[in-house]
């Protein structure tokens, strides 16, 4: 029996109809995208799929297209579902229907597609990177951080010329309160696929001088949701978890939470909520700052008035004390005035007495002598008369002169000549040395006394 022949074409027609009739109806089919090619002048899209094993070797591959009026609707749909671009690199569920031509060969027709699906791919890998970054005990690393009372000086990781980091420099340098920021800008590439090195060549340039900063902004502005897949990153999350100065995010979006947002630690939506958290952090500072100022104030001056009391009373002490010790001064010295006096005045008398008593006694005596020794003694008494009339007017003289010291050394009769008498607290002063500035003196003159307090 001779070989049956046929044309390539032939044989591919054949194909076709096998294919059509054994796949008549259309299939949800999981793959990856790894090619998307849109052609400009017909409208239609060209795919192609594949599917890795676990290990990320392809173990098949597809073409695929989807016709101008199905893809505009399709890529519209997908797109605003998941804020994804239609782009290669994720994964899709898509209905399909196989087909064979003869010469374009097996592709795969795209009819539908769930969003959904990649949606929940892109969560689980998200959800993988935030396991991994627990298992590796980081994910709460820079979380943990303390902000200093007056974050000033911020690093910022940005492009210099988005929008946003022209917002964030804005609202933080024109701030309501006037609050000094000092900012440095360290570039970075904050879309596409090289935003992962970027940002981390960043991250090491302020590591290399984190002793110049309070901590660090990450911003980017406005853009598709699609953009922040690059910032999902195991490499760039490690890096922020264990960033040994505090991370702010803010890269401009408001549904979705990025990895490294779960690691930052603080999380805001856009790089003008950013800088306005900073300045909430310094508007903080200033009401504690204010607080302990009028807690202090309210300290001295509660202190101030209790010293005010203390002095207050500590002065009328004084005064009451000076007081009852000139009182006691005043009575002991006229004690001791008429105590000296009625010595002196007793002292007199007495010598009086004793002279008076002697003059009495002795012409008796002498007589008596005389009579018995009157020869031998004529000329004795006639010279003791006359040493006796001697000495008693020598006594009586140095008796009277005595009498006449006493009165002028009296405190009385030394202050009617104009003399005074110093007390400081009660005790007489002899030198100027016992004098200090602010004493108080009490002077005694003959008609009254006088307090003073010394100047100088």
């Amino acid at each position: 029996m001779p070989q049956q022949e046929f044309s390539l074409y032939d044989l591919n027609r054949l194909l076709r109809r096998a294919v059509q009739a054994s796949f008549p109806d259309r299939y949800w089919v999981r793959a990856e995208l790894s090619e998307v090619r849109e052609n400009a002048s017909s409208g239609h899209c060209y795919l192609e799929f594949v599917e890795k094993s676990p290990s990320g070797q392809i173990v098949a591959r597809a073409k695929g297209m989807i016709w101008a009026s199905v893809y505009r609707m399709l890529k519209l749909y997908f797109e605003r579902e998941t804020g994804q671009r239609f782009t290669s690199g994720i994964k899709v569920l898509t209905e399909v229907s196989p087909d064979f031509h003869e010469l374009y060969g097996y592709s795969l027709t795209v009819h539908d597609i769930d969003p959904s699906y990649t949606l929940g791919d892109m969560a689980r890998h998200r959800a993988q990177i935030l396991r991994r970054l627990q298992e590796d005990g980081v994910a709460d690393m820079n979380k943990e951080l303390e902000w200093p009372l007056l974050p000033r000086r911020i690093a910022v990781i940005s492009s210099a010329t988005a929008a946003g980091y022209g917002d964030f420099m804005n609202q933080l340098h024109r701030n309501r309160n006037g609050y000094r920021f000092y900012t440095s800008i360290f570039t970075a590439v904050m879309q596409g696929e090289q935003v992962e090195d970027s940002v981390i060549a960043a991250l090491e340039r302020i590591y290399d001088h984190a002793e110049c900063f309070d901590g660090v902004v990450i911003i980017r502005g406005g853009g598709a949701t699609s953009d922040l897949n690059c910032f999902d990153s195991y490499r760039l999350a490690l890096h922020i978890a264990q960033f040994p100065l505090p991370v702010i995010t803010g890269i401009g979006h408001d549904r979705d939470d990025t990895v490294i947002d779960a690691v930052a630690n603080v999380r805001v939506k856009t790089p003008t909520a950013a800088a306005e958290w900073l300045i909430d952090r310094m508007e903080r500072a200033d009401g504690l700052f204010r607080q302990l100022r009028d807690s202090v104030v309210s300290s001295v001056k509660q202190r101030l008035e209790s010293e005010r009391q203390a002095v207050r009373d500590i002065v009328h002490g004084y005064k009451f004390l000076a007081g009852q010790v000139r009182q006691n001064e005043q009575i002991r010295l006229y004690r001791m005035r008429q105590t000296l006096r009625m010595c002196a005045v007793d002292y007199v008398e007495a010598a009086r007495y004793r002279v008076r008593s002697l003059s009495k006694e002795l012409p008796s005596l002498l007589k008596w002598v005389l009579a018995e020794k009157k020869p031998p003694l004529t000329r004795l008494s006639d010279t003791l008369n006359v040493q006796l009339s001697r000495r008693i007017g020598a006594e009586l003289e140095r008796l009277t002169l005595m009498e006449r010291t006493i009165e002028l050394v009296s405190p009385e009769r030394l202050l009617e000549k104009g003399y005074t008498l110093t007390l400081k607290a009660g005790k007489v002063v002899r030198s100027a040395a016992e004098i200090e500035p602010g004493d108080i003196l009490c002077t005694w003159l003959a008609d009254g006394k006088i307090e003073s307090k010394v100047i100088k």
